[in-house]
């Protein structure tokens, strides 16, 4: 594929346009702000790139490379069981539920693009019972022959930017403040990214206690904007 369209295909991954409905969820981010924990943009910062590194850094991000790894080589068994993995690994009813939302409407996606280059990855995800969103992500840019590198890249900035936007709204913060922190957190993504991909399986990690709790206590928030 040629290398302009590899990256045009990659921002149309990156987009928050994507309709998967990622903007309605914070991940534990709103109850951080309920509870105190974060309440300016110096905590903000904290909280986001915190789990970009120790969190999402350390068994999402590998995990993606790893499914954009089995799509490539057609091995659909490794594929399933990577997807089980991660629908295994969250922690919160919210955060399973995200997952398999997003998941869905990716898939539901995968149709309407009708895009013949991912008949292949429709007809791989038509036979799993659920599918998580990075399992259908990693396919695609899979099929589209993007770089594993600027994909996980890629990954990682769509996540940070969701939680930033989640932040803007939550604490609240300004515009300003955002900018700021996406250049913070985008500093430090391309580190995050290439450790993440010489990461062996035995060395994922998701064990983030205060994270689980904060998804866990946002189930029965009184008030709130966001799904998670």
């Amino acid at each position: 594929m040629n290398p302009q369209l590899q990256l045009a295909r990659l921002l149309q991954l990156a987009s928050p346009a994507l309709p998967v409905g990622a903007y309605t969820y914070s991940q534990g981010l709103e109850w951080a702000v309920e509870s105190g924990v974060v309440r300016d943009e110096a905590s903000a910062g904290r909280w986001i790139a915190d789990l970009l590194r120790h969190g999402i850094g350390r068994y999402e991000a590998p995990l993606v490379f790893a499914l954009m790894a089995a799509w490539t080589a057609a091995d659909a068994a490794e594929v399933a069981c990577l997807n089980d993995e991660f629908l295994a690994s969250r922690e919160a009813a919210e955060l399973r539920a995200e997952t398999a939302q997003m998941g869905f409407s990716l898939c539901r996606l995968l149709r309407d693009l009708r895009d013949d280059s991912l008949a292949g990855v429709a007809a791989a995800v038509d036979a799993l019972p659920e599918v998580a969103f990075p399992t259908v992500w990693a396919g695609i840019a899979a099929a589209w022959q993007i770089d594993p590198q600027a994909a996980l890249t890629a990954y990682l900035w769509s996540w940070a930017e969701n939680q930033v936007m989640a932040a803007l709204k939550a604490v609240p913060l300004g515009q300003a403040a955002g900018q700021r922190l996406l250049a913070g957190l985008g500093r430090q993504i391309p580190t995050v990214a290439v450790d993440a991909r010489k990461l062996p399986e035995t060395g994922w990690s998701n064990f983030t206690p205060a994270f689980a709790i904060a998804c866990a206590r946002h189930e029965t928030q009184y008030s709130r904007l966001f799904r998670s």
